[in-house]
Formats: C-alpha cells, structure tokens, sequence
C-alpha cells in the first residue's frame, strides 16, 4: 500500500537534523538482529585483534537495527572496522565538520575565528546548538563545507542539500578520518586549529557526554560529539564519535546506528560497544570509569530548533 505524504510533512521530515521527532512519524521498529555482525580487527599487539573483535560482537549481539563500528588506536595500530561504507543521516555529528570547515577555511585566508564565529562554535559544538549550527553552515555554503572535505579525503561525506545540514550522509570511514585530523599533526588543520577543536569536544556539556565516552577510564582524557534523529524511516538514528588520550594510548571511535526503536536503545549499543573496547584497549584494575563521563538517561538538545531553509 503506498502511503501519501503531504509536502509541508516532507519538509518537516528533512528539516530534523539534530533529533527533533516527526510528529507524523511513529518510530520504525528495529530490523531483527538474526546473526552478530562481523567485526573485523587487526592489531600489532598479539592477541588485542581477536579480543576486541570478540568483545564487539558480544556487545552487539542480539541488538537490532543496523550499526556501524570504526576503532584506530595509534598505540598499538590497531584497527576495527564494521560497515565502514554504510551511510547514515548525519544529525548533530557533523557539527564536528562544520567547525572542521570554519577552521580550514580560516587558516587558508591566514585569520583567526572572530569573536561571533568562536561563540557560535563553543554553543554549537558544547550544547549541540542547532541554530548555531545553522548559522555556520550558511555563512560557510556547501563549496566550502565540500572544499574541506575534499581536503581531508572524506570524500563518502555528502552534505544536505538546501540547508538541511543534519541530512549530510556520513560514514564510519570518514568520520574515523575527520578524527584522524583532529589528534595528530597535518597539512589540513593547524595544530591551533585542531587544539581549539579538541578543546570544546572536551566541554561537551554533562548531559551530552554519553556514548563513546561510556566505560573511559579516568586515566585517559575524552573528547566528544553526539548526534540523534528520529524519521520517518529507518526510526531513529543515534550516533557518537570520540577521541580519547591517555595511559599509553592515542585512540579514536566512531558508532553510528539507526533503525532504533527508541533514541535510548541506540545510546544503549553505542555504549555497549564503546565499553568493550576501553576495557580491551586500557584494561586497568585501579583506574576506574569517572562519573562525569556517566551518560544521562534522557539526553537532549541543548536548543531543539529546526535549521533554517533560508
């Protein structure tokens, strides 16, 4: 049976880049998790690769819906991959791009950000600010936004047509690149540039710390951005990506997910997920998970607001 859907409803629908709910739109049910995922792993350091990948789809075992894994940790070169192609709505996590882009775009015009573009860049990326966001993706326009992301070879990124920056299709592979620029030296970023960055997706605010950062030990210093939707189809999608330093090792996650019942089931995999790896990656008797890193149970939108079409 074919369903009609009125334009101003498709509209909505598109607008919703940072988790705002269709009200038209029940939440899809979550597709049956039949197998586990393959998680593929390789590591320099024996016997991590087989561990993580065991952890990983324990963790995901008997979860619904469709999950996408990326894991680098510079330490031991290790590498965990699953879906890394699989495109998602982006929803509040290219937030991280946008302010990627405004940096890039500042330091080949030889400036530094304005006090206007600093205040909408600590609200965008701290609170999840959408019209923050909004704000920086028009004044950037998408040449700019696809100028950078060309420049750092994120090149399965498409960003939303018409303003709709929380429509841009992201992948696992690109976001673990984006990371990739943040945490270590390169021609793209300056170190200022991907100091600043780090420095805000480490004052994300509390309620907004959840995902990745779930199982962190306190030895290790944690950066991160988190983006959630809910469609029409494919119910909602919840995704975190986070860079983490310390105890001897210099890592990266990303885990992008959709078909969720619920935006707290996909925070529950994500989590499920990142825990495992901090576990295999800084096992540790002593250096326990600090409490600020502690997801709320009902995270939300610093402003909920609808990006302008204008």
């Amino acid at each position: 049976m074919t369903h009609r859907i009125s334009r101003r409803a498709r509209v909505l629908a598109a607008s919703l880049g940072a988790g705002v709910i269709v009200p038209f739109a029940a939440a899809a049910a979550p597709a049956a998790a039949a197998t586990a995922p393959q998680v593929s792993c390789t590591s320099s350091k024996t016997g991590l690769a087989a561990k993580l990948q065991n952890d990983i789809t324990t963790a995901l075992r008997g979860r619904a819906g469709t999950v996408a894994v990326g894991l680098y940790d510079r330490s031991t070169k290790t590498t965990c991959t699953l879906r890394s192609s699989t495109a998602y709505d982006s929803a509040s996590v290219v937030k991280a791009t946008v302010l990627a882009t405004l940096l890039w775009d500042a330091k080949k015009h030889n400036r530094y950000l304005t006090s206007r573009e600093q205040t909408l860049a600590t609200a965008m990326i701290t609170k999840s600010d959408n019209d923050a966001a909004s704000t920086l993706w028009r004044q950037l326009g998408v040449t700019k936004v696809k100028g950078f992301l060309t420049a750092a070879g994120m090149t399965q990124t498409k960003p939303g047509a018409n303003n709709y920056w929380g429509l841009t299709q992201i992948t696992v592979r690109d976001e673990q690149k984006l990371l990739a620029l943040l945490t270590a030296k390169n021609s793209v970023l300056s170190d200022n540039s991907r100091a600043y960055e780090l420095k805000l997706m480490g004052k994300v605010i509390s309620s907004q710390r959840w995902g990745t950062p779930a199982g962190a030990p306190s030895s290790v210093a944690v950066h991160v951005k988190n983006g959630w939707l809910s469609r029409a189809t494919h119910g909602w999608r919840v995704h975190s990506i986070g860079t983490f330093n310390g105890a001897g090792h210099d890592y990266m996650i990303t885990v992008l997910t959709q078909d969720n019942s619920t935006m707290q089931y996909g925070v529950n995999t994500i989590q499920a997920v990142a825990k495992a790896i901090h576990k295999d990656l800084v096992p540790s008797t002593t250096s326990a998970s600090v409490l600020r890193y502690v997801p709320t149970s009902n995270p939300q939108e610093a402003i909920p607001a609808v990006p302008s079409a204008g």
